[in-house]
């Protein structure tokens, strides 16, 4: 069952949680840090992945914040709309086309997000993403904003709201499209959305992916590929041998290997 005060204990979260700019700062880095992305729950749902949009937060906290299961998106940013909406924050829900590996973008309707209205201003907050991204809520600028070695910012393009991140080296690159406006449950239950044949392109491919945020950075699980940023500094390395991928997998999971 959802309770505030124990989603606050484990995210190491003391106080205090009045509806700030710090507080939002504070919960959403140590949500990310606390709590891991693991899509080894969409691999049973085959083409049905976004028919829980709406998720069960009491169940979803259960087996999430309580039972230390990784989470998607859509329960992990669930979870941390409805923990923001019981501190007094007002918070919605935003949705993104994910940039692919070959330049492309996802449907629009592809990653389920949030957002927080604070003194005028529309900040951007994802815990659900598995990176590598922002780690603190992001204002909706193309002003540049330095987390932890990295640069975002957000650009207009093509019709949309683009999130860009740059580390130390290299050129901008999307993280992610979305259009900032609020979006309805029911939106995700409309045809020609090309949810289902992505999910198909998805489950073919079989891939997990898991990820974490940490101090200095984030750590993402593709596969055996690991993906390590720390200080703005981004490498590679796959992972050969078994116990080198229970390792990561355990690092990032937060289990014994």
């Amino acid at each position: 069952m959802f309770d505030v005060d124990r989603y606050l204990s484990v995210l190491g979260h003391p106080g205090p949680a009045e509806p700030t700019w710090d507080t939002l700062r504070r919960l959403h880095r140590r949500h990310l840090i606390t709590i891991p992305y693991d899509s080894a729950l969409n691999a049973t749902r085959g083409t049905a992945l976004w028919a829980d949009v709406d998720v069960d937060v009491d169940a979803a906290f259960d087996s999430v914040v309580t039972g230390g299961r990784g989470g998607v998106c859509t329960e992990l940013n669930g979870l941390f709309r409805t923990l923001l909406t019981r501190l007094g924050f007002d918070t919605g829900v935003l949705a993104a086309g994910i940039r692919q590996l070959d330049g492309s973008f996802g449907p629009d309707l592809e990653h389920l997000f949030g957002y927080v209205r604070l003194d005028g201003e529309l900040l951007l907050t994802d815990v659900g993403f598995v990176g590598p991204s922002y780690v603190e809520p992001l204002r909706i600028t193309e002003q540049v904003q330095h987390q932890y070695g990295n640069d975002f910012r957000v650009v207009e393009r093509d019709g949309y709201h683009v999130v860009q991140r740059r580390g130390r080296a290299g050129d901008w690159q999307a993280v992610y499209r979305f259009h900032p406006r609020p979006r309805d449950f029911a939106e995700w239950r409309g045809p020609g959305l090309g949810l289902e044949e992505f999910a198909r392109r998805l489950a073919s491919a079989g891939t997990l992916v898991r990820g974490r945020a940490f101090e200095r950075g984030q750590k993402i699980l593709i596969g055996r590929r690991l993906l390590t940023v720390e200080d703005g500094h981004d490498t590679i390395r796959g992972l050969v041998t078994q116990s080198d991928y229970d390792a990561a997998l355990a690092d990032i999971l937060g289990r014994p290997a």
